[in-house]
């Protein structure tokens, strides 16, 4: 009987008409989208207005706010290059001197990376005098004094003096120590109110990805604990943070309080287009002893480096989102490690990230084996499910799937295990799809035509935008779309056809999950899409092999007839598949018979 490897002309009709049906569903969302950002936008400028008031408030309220009451000072290290203002008497630059920021007109990775910048953050403490009037530490004016690596900024609001202490250390450290005297004749508060405002500015080429990185993240129970929120508001009124940061996908900004925040609460808004990806809006309190504010901060500005994380001991490595649990796991004590040992051979990033993906498909081999395997067993017996297919071809469909159960079962082929190695690469890809774009030591390293494999390459410019594509097509996810076609044509001829109208033609669902497949990786990072063009590549190479060189089909049709003529033990599976169907044919029995009777 021959074989029907390919699409036939109905086959080919069904997957124009999916096609058709999944395009139709991305340009309504696309739509639906646009919509949103229209919203949004509008959203946007309003609330600009409404900072336009709250500053010109703020001047009100201090009119000797004048650019030439403002000052600056300066520290700096090899890591950090950090600017204060006397307005506030905050950090108004950071600059991480190791790293560079990616240029839209360049096309490279040569800006100064500014964490802070151009106001994109503030922040203050603030509380109410004895009349009730708002006090904000924002508001003030501090004069700056540097004195080696500290600099100490000083104000005074109706004879308090309040100080800010800065001491810029090692290991992207800032200490912030905030003292304060007199400032009891003037409050009754006994805590004051840490409002933080940051807007994550754009500092990687991937916008969508390096976005939907950027959120909250927070530690309590005593460092223990960790959790972070990248979408909706933030409520943690029972727990005393340890410290609270913005990450982003590779830098992060946290500030550490000594004796925590408590009440405390975030919420933020994503910015479509410009120069900032989110707004993010933070408030918390700390306490304050007999009036006066006295305590300890950190600020952290910090590239998420997984050793520099856990060398602070702060629980600073779960802001690395690498995957919980054993996904987790599987990137700290594998991916993470063997990367590592082969780059330390002098290989480039995208070499070996190859050699990466050649030992992963060499531990999985021995499944990958089991699994080619079954594929030429169901081969070598497709004839005999033929014939019962043609024999039960009228009758009832569960006597028909008993009929090819029990082939199954005399063959010794065991179904279920072509499930295993789906299953297993299953965490296998998720932690891939953490790893890529998360790795700092990728950041920037080029391959071929690809500038930066933890971001899209878009050597192919669009344009046009097209919907879930964008405004490029890329190379890599082109490359590795077409390897996954042609290892879906190579290994869908073994798959069953339906066998009861209605039921869908997997064949089909097949050869759309490619084509879905470039929508994923077409903005993902490029090392994650080079991975899996190499994978698939070996995929190809291996079913060659194990077909033409390892398995005999002629051996494997006498094991068959030999285990037939074993008896053959009913698995627990098999078990249950066939009660279940017996099951259902003595209901249908029932429900004909009193069909008959009425």
């Amino acid at each position: 009987m021959q074989q029907n490897n390919g699409l036939d002309k109905s086959q080919m009709i069904s997957f124009g008409v999916l096609c058709l049906v999944l395009f139709g569903f991305m340009f309504y969302f696309q739509n639906k989208q646009s919509k949103e950002e229209a919203l949004k936008a509008q959203q946007q400028k309003t609330e600009q207005a409404k900072n336009a008031v709250k500053q010109t408030q703020a001047s009100n309220i201090n009119p000797n706010v004048t650019p030439n009451a403002i000052q600056t000072a300066n520290l700096s290290n090899k890591e950090l290059n950090i600017e204060f203002a006397s307005l506030g008497g905050q950090v108004s630059k950071v600059e991480l001197a190791e790293y560079k920021a990616y240029d839209r007109k360049t096309d490279k990775a040569d800006l100064p990376l500014n964490l802070i910048t151009k106001n994109n953050s503030n922040y203050g403490f603030q509380f109410k005098d004895k009349t009730g009037k708002v006090i904000n530490t924002k508001d003030l004016v501090f004069a700056p004094t540097v004195n080696g690596n500290a600099v100490t900024m000083t104000a005074n609001y109706n004879g308090a003096v309040i100080q800010f202490i800065y001491t810029l250390l090692p290991k992207y450290t800032l200490d912030f120590k905030v003292r304060t005297q007199g400032l009891a004749k003037i409050t009754s508060d006994n805590k004051a109110d840490f409002i933080w405002n940051y807007n994550v500015r754009n500092l990687e080429k991937g916008r969508a990805q390096e976005q939907s990185h950027s959120e909250f993240s927070y530690a309590f129970n005593n460092y223990k604990d960790y959790d972070y929120d990248g979408r909706t508001t933030m409520e943690e009124d029972k727990e005393t943070l340890n410290w609270i940061g913005v990450k982003q996908q590779f830098f992060a900004s946290v500030i550490e309080a000594k004796t925590g925040f408590t009440q405390s609460k975030g919420n933020q808004e994503t910015v479509e287009e410009g120069e900032y990806l989110k707004k993010l809006n933070y408030e918390g309190f700390v306490q304050m002893t007999g009036s006066e504010l006295n305590q300890d901060f950190t600020w952290y500005f910090m590239p998420l480096d997984l050793p520099l994380l856990k060398s602070y001991d702060k629980n600073f490595d779960e802001i690395l989102p690498l995957g919980w649990s054993f996904i987790g796991w599987m990137n700290r004590g594998f991916f993470i490690p063997i990367y590592n040992f082969i780059a330390s051979w002098g290989l480039t990033a995208g070499w070996a990230i190859f050699l990466l993906t050649i030992l992963v498909k060499l531990i999985l081999s021995p499944i990958m084996y089991k699994q080619h395997k079954l594929s030429a067993m169901m081969r070598v017996i497709r004839p005999e499910i033929d014939e019962a297919n043609a024999k039960f071809k009228d009758a009832d469909p569960m006597k028909k799937q008993q009929a090819t159960m029990e082939i199954y079962r005399k063959a010794g082929v065991n179904q279920m295990a072509g499930c295993l190695p789906a299953l297993v690469q299953i965490p296998i890809f998720y932690a891939l799809f953490r790893f890529f774009p998360n790795f700092i030591d990728l950041r920037g390293k080029g391959f071929w035509f690809a500038k930066d494999l933890t971001a899209y390459d878009d050597l192919i410019k669009l344009p046009f935008k097209v919907p879930f594509l964008g405004d490029h097509l890329s190379i890599f996810a082109l490359a590795c779309t077409v390897v996954i076609l042609i290892y879906t044509v190579m290994t869908s001829g073994n798959m069953q056809q339906p066998q009861q109208e209605g039921m869908p033609n997997m064949k089909v669902l097949m050869y759309i999950f490619p084509i879905t497949f470039l929508f994923f990786l077409n903005t993902s990072a490029s090392g994650l899409s080079w991975y899996y063009f190499v994978s698939n590549a070996i995929n190809i190479l291996i079913i060659l092999v194990i077909k033409y060189v390892i398995l005999d089909e002629k051996k494997i049709h006498a094991q068959i007839q030999a285990n037939k003529e074993k008896p053959k033990a009913e698995g627990k599976f098999q078990k249950r598949m066939r009660e279940m169907m017996e099951k259902a044919q003595e209901q249908q029995k029932v429900q004909e018979k009193s069909i008959k009777k009425k």
